[in-house]
């Protein structure tokens, strides 16, 4: 089997300091490692289409949630900072893909919703953008992918108990 480049790391680490427990490190620099890869290779399809991995994000939640949602909500939903989302709203907007509708009762509050145009575009890109992702984790057995993916639910589910207290 060939090695990663973090099992490498793992034997520097070991020849410099025998004892130390690089277990975390052997999981978290794995998990980083393949988040940089995967970044990289799954926004392809995104960039053909004009469109970045943020703005793709938003379009999903709008077309998900189907049905008209604050910029607040799209925040929440996309784990994304206020004035990011803003940005890419504005630019959404511009291009047509978006619609912006102020509330009735308070101005100051938007709704979104997806324009015919940015419903077709997302439901166009997600098929595509899904096959290319499955592709990427061809390598892998639908089993073995079952099971990283159900670990990778626990993690998160503790680091969202863990840092999420600490993010507030």
């Amino acid at each position: 089997m060939t090695e990663d480049i973090v099992a490498g790391v793992l034997r520097q680490w070991q020849q410099v300091h025998p004892g130390l427990d690089t277990g975390p490190m052997a999981v978290i620099g794995r998990l980083n490692r393949c988040s940089a890869l995967l970044q990289q290779a799954s926004d392809a399809p995104l960039r053909k289409a004009g469109l970045t991995r943020p703005e793709f994000d938003i379009l999903g939640t709008l077309r998900r949630m189907d049905r008209e949602v604050t910029p607040g909500r799209v925040v929440r939903e996309t784990f994304a900072s206020g004035a990011a989302v803003t940005k890419r709203v504005r630019q959404l907007e511009e291009r047509g893909l978006i619609a912006r509708r102020p509330d009735d009762r308070d101005r100051r509050v938007a709704h979104l919703s997806l324009t015919e145009e940015g419903r077709e575009t997302i439901d166009r890109l997600l098929p595509e953008q899904l096959r290319y992702e499955a592709a990427l984790l061809d390598g892998i057995g639908d089993q073995r992918q079952e099971e990283l993916s159900a670990a990778l639910g626990e993690l998160l589910v503790v680091l969202e108990g863990r840092l999420g207290s600490l993010m507030e």
